[in-house]
């Protein structure tokens, strides 16, 4: 499943809370952590790499409010703080101090669910301003250009929306059917021969690919360094 490499901490020192969301979000792939106060959740923090963070603001001890400020300090990853305060100046205290989303209590737990799907979204986008490199490749996707030993490939659109997508999820295999919706291109053969003119340009040794691989029976996968 697509969700199944996605680890989230839920911390809320209310244990029925707790238990709904983890089962409701496990129930849809994904793996589920829970800490009842800030001092478990900066602990497991410690050990674990999370996705992203369901945070309660109203608990015991250190509120959701300080721990946001303290753990954007130390690492970047999405926050959703819950809270029963629904008023706006709550809310924008929230995003102020770098949460990503908020949600109001009570909510629908489909809800939190499509929140989640938007924050993990947004963040795994990349910037195209910046320059990014595969390997030697240094890709410009404003530019539209790959330079690779001192040469300048330039891509097309399909090529650009692809590796906007494989650059956004290293590690992640995408289908034909996948790649076909994303770039466009209806027909597997097409979806081949792009793979194999971007290979071209990414690769030291484009029939030995090292970072654009193929996965048999599966699709087609890029490998970040």
């Amino acid at each position: 499943m697509e969700n199944s490499k996605q680890h989230i901490l839920i911390v809320d020192d209310d244990n029925r809370i707790r238990s709904l969301l983890k089962d409701y979000l496990s129930e849809n792939h994904y793996i589920v952590s829970t800490a009842e106060d800030a001092e478990e959740a900066k602990t497991k923090l410690k050990y674990i790499k999370f996705d992203i963070l369901i945070l309660d603001v109203m608990m015991p001890g250190q509120n959701g409010y300080d721990l946001t400020k303290e753990i954007k300090k130390e690492i970047q990853i999405p926050i959703i703080l819950l809270t029963a305060k629904g008023e706006v100046e709550n809310r924008i205290k929230g995003l102020e101090i770098g949460a990503d989303d908020y949600i109001s209590k009570p909510f629908e737990p489909k809800e939190l669910l499509l929140r989640i799907k938007n924050v993990v979204k947004n963040n795994n986008k990349i910037d195209l301003t910046n320059k990014h490199f595969v390997g030697d490749a240094e890709i410009d996707l404003n530019k539209m250009i790959i330079n690779f030993n001192q040469k300048n490939r330039k891509i097309n659109n399909s090529e650009k929306k692809i590796l906007i997508e494989m650059l956004s999820n290293p590690g992640k295999t995408f289908s034909r059917e996948e790649i076909g919706k994303i770039s466009g291109i209806t027909q597997e053969r097409s979806i081949d021969v792009m793979i194999t003119r971007l290979r071209q340009k990414l690769e030291r040794s484009p029939k030995n690919p090292k970072f654009l691989q193929t996965i048999r029976g599966s699709g087609y996968v890029l490998w970040i360094e």
